[in-house]
């Protein structure tokens, strides 16, 4: 017996129709967050929280496009390196992409913003500068190694002539700004099975016309999941100038190197 073509078409159509359902159901957009606790918030290796511990916490939404926008908050120390600040929030946003099947392509822009906080100056000179930062970046994975680009769209923290005093010293030439100041981030990480991560880092902070506050930074961390949480323990440290990079409370007492290296431990919830 023949097959009558009408029979036919309604089957292909029938059969395209749930492919296209089959495909639908990945959704546009996919929403996730991350809470932690973390005996120490260092940043490019330095302690923005006067070795103290932070509670940390972020939301990504993220388009199937490979277009995402971010949000990651942290308390920070109120001493004076970070001019009063209680907390950080980080604004991004950017897109990935495959460039081949291994290797992927980050590029984007991250705001660092620390609502009421206000720039130092030199002594007995006001400013009312807020203390932000902004980073356009390039972000570069091969497998488990990925190499991050970011340079400084803004002066690097609001550093500048007038923000650091040399201006107000005729001893000393003005510096300048230090837009253009750049941060290098080399990743690896090696899976150890049964959940375990061996993580590694090397970064190397470049500031433009401040050669003294450049440094490089280190992280050799170990990671476990377990129960639906990540633990992880690292060792951080820099060879930051201990002149630039040492800081006392605010009472101006109990200095603390910020840069030496130290064991930072962390666990985190991502859902």
């Amino acid at each position: 017996m023949k097959t009558k073509p009408t029979l036919i078409l309604i089957a292909a159509a029938t059969l395209l129709t749930g492919t296209a359902r089959a495909a639908d159901t990945t959704p546009e957009h996919t929403l996730t967050g991350n809470l932690g606790l973390s005996s120490d918030y260092r940043f490019r290796g330095i302690s923005q929280t006067y070795k103290l511990p932070a509670i940390q916490g972020g939301l990504d939404d993220i388009h199937s496009s490979g277009a995402y926008l971010g949000t990651w908050l942290s308390n920070v120390s109120g001493n004076s390196y970070n001019n009063g600040a209680g907390l950080e929030v980080d604004l991004y946003g950017g897109y990935k992409f495959a460039l081949s099947q291994d290797m992927t392509l980050d590029l984007g822009a991250l705001a660092y913003v620390y609502p009421g906080a206000r720039l130092n100056s030199a002594p007995g000179v006001a400013t009312n500068e807020k203390y932000t930062s902004v980073d356009l970046y390039a972000d570069l994975s091969v497998g488990p190694f990925s190499a991050k680009l970011s340079i400084a769209a803004s002066d690097y923290f609001g550093l500048n002539s007038q923000t650091s005093g040399y201006a107000y010293f005729s001893s000393l030439p003005a510096r300048g700004g230090s837009k253009g100041s750049a941060y290098l981030d080399l990743n690896y990480n090696i899976d150890l099975g049964d959940g375990l991560t061996l993580g590694t880092h090397l970064g190397h902070l470049a500031v433009k016309h401040y050669d003294e506050l450049s440094y490089s930074d280190f992280k050799l961390a170990l990671s476990k999941e377990t129960h639906g949480l990540t633990l992880t323990g690292a060792l951080v440290g820099t060879n930051a100038k201990r002149d630039f990079y040492q800081v006392a409370n605010a009472a101006g007492q109990n200095a603390k190197r910020v840069g030496d290296t130290g064991l930072v431990l962390c666990i985190r919830k991502t859902f």
